[in-house]
């Protein structure tokens, strides 16, 4: 029989945890007019999401003017993306602080102020969508409502959730320092909201871990199996969401571009948007390798098997 392999945490030490990021969150606390927006406008000559993420840089027959606009419209979907998921993540982390009201206060109180900050964020990403909407071409859509999104969700195990929830933040990080914060030339308002973002997310994934590995040591064998296909099942909702998104944020850029593309380059731009998203949302995280650690270490070799079966079409991508 396989088993799994996890690393042991004492409770005075995930106690220890969740008191620094009360301690760390009280001392980096943020508003988003007084410290972020400060009545700036977000600069449409300039890029808004770097290459490394947008992936335009393989479009190459794009002039320097239709690029930008492409990525401004990929900075749009991302913002709208990252406050999609952060309804579910409050939402989620509201209930996991209910299990430790009696219990470690701290704890109770760093999941609070974590939804706190999400709830915060998803504020952040509607003015941002109202700034951005009264710039760019009429004609944008968004696919996913937040709230049904998250009603579906949900409704899954809560080892996946929590699973689904640690990779979207591990990814967070890698795209800010990794991507975001070397590029000078991106817009400087656009760059400073994913800076603050940043900053909160790399609390929370904190206490993602302390809570997914919490719930892990709950779960019996087949509870955990069960988990792993409802995961399985949530990163499939993603991808399907990813691929209605990108395909209406290329059809709009193609019709707002500054010239008419051949069948072949329109074929290009949809194909190139799709694997952008799909790089963003799903396979940077996947491959972030402190996710790649815990998910080994919370699963076994045949449920590990089974993910990568599933994901393998997107990677492939």
């Amino acid at each position: 029989m396989n088993t799994v392999v996890t690393l042991p945490v004492s409770e005075s030490a995930n106690a220890a945890r969740y008191a620094q990021m009360v301690k760390s969150s009280k001392k980096a606390e943020w508003q988003i007019d007084r410290d972020l927006l400060q009545d700036r406008r977000f600069d449409f000559s300039r890029k808004f999401l770097p290459d490394g993420l947008s992936q335009i840089d393989r479009l190459t027959f794009l002039g320097a003017a239709d690029a930008c606009l492409l990525s401004q419209v990929q900075g749009r979907t991302y913002a709208y993306l990252f406050g999609l998921v952060e309804r579910f993540i409050s939402a989620k982390m509201l209930d996991q602080g209910r299990a430790h009201v009696f219990d470690d206060q701290l704890a109770f109180e760093a999941l609070v102020r974590f939804s706190g900050d999400e709830i915060k964020h998803q504020e952040l990403f509607r003015r941002m969508e109202t700034m951005m909407s009264s710039q760019l071409p009429a004609g944008y859509r968004q696919v996913a409502d937040p709230n049904d999104v998250a009603r579906a969700v949900l409704a899954a195990s809560t080892w996946s959730v929590l699973a689904l929830t640690c990779h979207i933040e591990l990814f967070v990080q890698a795209h800010y320092v990794q991507s975001i914060a070397p590029h000078e030339a991106l817009c400087p308002l656009f760059k400073d909201v994913f800076k603050f973002h940043w900053k909160d997310e790399s609390r929370h994934v904190v206490l993602d871990e302390l809570e997914w590995r919490a719930e892990h040591a709950k779960l019996t064998p087949a509870e955990c199996d069960r988990a792993v296909d409802d995961l399985i099942m949530l990163v499939g909702a993603v991808d399907g969401i990813l691929q209605a998104q990108s395909a209406a944020d290329a059809d709009y850029f193609i019709a707002m571009a500054s010239r008419t593309f051949s069948a072949d380059e329109a074929r290009q731009i949809k194909a190139g948007v799709l694997g952008a998203y799909r790089w963003q949302y799903i396979v940077s995280g996947v491959q972030h390798p402190h996710f790649g650690r815990l998910l080994t270490g919370m699963t076994t070799p045949a449920q590990m098997a089974r993910i990568q079966t599933a994901l393998a079409p997107i990677l492939n991508s």
